[in-house]
């Protein structure tokens, strides 16, 4: 499990933006697809949204087709039958898709910040992850190998921080229960060569740090030729703050 130390800031602002940037950029090539990953309540949305305001000529958010879904049929998984799930992961899988493909085409020059990769869907299949590839007619290796990286977040529940359906009336496990989700996720994902995880922080700041610390190391196996020092890519430069 990869939780790296927060960053530091060095430089003026100038240069200090001119460093940043650079340093993203170089995550652009080989890296067009990023999932963020974990159990309820593990701040992949607000670290989406977060990285993407700050760094906009970099990355696009692409945000969770789960909520979408259970908003539109105004409904949640634990009010639905095994017949009810199926049918809802289907649509889930179908927007993911669809939304990915929607925002490759319209950003070709940046990188997608997916919130929630394909294969999350395996965790909420009734029958288990092996049916759900099989109704899918898709495979685990081809779900993973959509995403050129993967971070997966602890959830807040391991730390005693979790607020439940308070942030996300979709939400409907209790601290145990998103507790088993978010291990199971980091099961599914964890056959990915780039996989990075993340442990739950009491201040958010400090977790989003990490995450762009783990960005960092993404961007140096991306570009090994040009390995670049990670400067103060800090949340409090932010303009989302």
């Amino acid at each position: 499990m990869i939780c790296p130390a927060s960053l530091s800031q060095t430089g003026s602002a100038a240069p200090l933006a001119r460093r940043r940037r650079a340093f993203f950029t170089s995550l652009v090539p080989n890296t067009r697809r990023i999932a963020l990953t974990g159990g309820p309540g593990a701040g992949k949305t607000q670290a989406c949204l977060v990285l993407a305001a700050a760094a906009p000529h970099l990355f696009v958010h692409v945000p969770e087709a789960a909520s979408q879904v259970y908003d539109l049929l105004q409904t949640r998984w634990d009010r639905l039958d095994a017949a009810g799930r199926r049918e809802v992961q289907r649509q889930i899988y179908r927007m993911q898709l669809n939304q990915e493909a929607t925002f490759a085409r319209s950003h070709p020059d940046k990188i997608l910040l997916v919130d929630r990769g394909s294969v999350d869907g395996a965790a909420y299949w009734p029958d288990g992850p092996d049916a759900y590839w099989t109704d899918l007619s898709t495979s685990h290796t081809a779900e993973l190998s959509r995403y050129d990286a993967a971070i997966w977040l602890q959830s807040s529940a391991a730390i005693g921080a979790y607020d439940g359906p308070v942030s996300n009336p979709c939400r409907f496990e209790d601290p145990a229960a998103a507790i088993d989700t978010g291990a199971r996720l980091q099961r599914l994902w964890q056959p990915h060569p780039r996989l990075h995880c993340v442990e739950a922080c009491r201040c958010f700041d400090d977790k989003l740090a990490r995450i762009r610390e783990v960005l960092g190391t993404i961007a140096r196996r991306s570009s090994p030729q040009q390995i670049l020092p990670v400067y103060g890519f800090d949340s409090r430069d932010d303009p989302a703050r």
